[in-house]
């Protein structure tokens, strides 16, 4: 039997632990430039604090999420444009009506402990508290690279809705309730996903 999880806003003072969770879930080769620096979660607290969120199981940091709002329409995008490059305050807007989460991660330790589900859950909640439309996400496929070199994009999205394949982070977000909005090529640096992002969406079902 696991601890319980328990989720709530993070602040600079648990930067260590956001370090923590970041360092062990991207590990070398991951550039250790591209983790969070403390002047991006003084960013992030001070610009939407409500959108910055940390888990953790007991007492156990475990894995932490951040999340803005913006006016949502479909235009293409990259993450480091949406992302203001992982800063949020020149893209965060108060009177938006989607929020859009730029990243969670999880300790290898504790995934398949429901800790990504414990955050997806709680941005949810904030999609309702704050009477928003929606919440997105602009998601890896990382399990692409793996695909034939001459399948689409497109196709490989559709696989897996279908269930014909299994990625290990779409897959994961369909279960969600999360659905597919579209596909951004060049979305971010990211070869295992070939450079896609999938904007993936849970709409507001208790708006009126």
């Amino acid at each position: 039997m696991h601890s319980p999880i328990t989720v709530r806003p993070y602040t600079v003072r648990d930067y260590d632990d956001l370090l923590l969770i970041q360092k062990e879930s991207f590990p070398p080769p991951f550039p250790e430039e591209l983790w969070w620096q403390k002047n991006h979660i003084e960013a992030h607290t001070a610009t939407f604090p409500e959108g910055a969120m940390i888990a953790y199981v007991g007492d156990d940091p475990a894995g932490s999420a951040t999340a803005l709002i913006t006016h949502f329409d479909g235009s293409p995008h990259t993450w480091d444009e949406v992302a203001d490059d992982g800063f949020i305050r020149n893209s965060h807007t108060s009177d938006g009506d989607t929020l859009y989460g730029i990243d969670v991660c999880v300790r290898p330790a504790y995934r398949g402990f429901g800790v990504a589900k414990a955050l997806y859950d709680a941005r949810k909640e904030l999609v309702i508290s704050l009477g928003l439309k929606r919440y997105v996400a602009g998601c890896r496929i990382p399990d692409f690279h793996k695909a034939e070199p001459d399948l689409s994009a497109e196709d490989y999205v559709n696989d897996v809705q279908a269930g014909k394949r299994t990625d290990q982070v779409l897959t994961f977000m369909l279960k969600q309730g999360l659905h597919v909005k579209q596909i951004i090529p060049d979305y971010l640096d990211d070869g295992e996903s070939r450079n896609y992002g999938v904007i993936v969406a849970w709409e507001n079902r208790n708006l009126r």
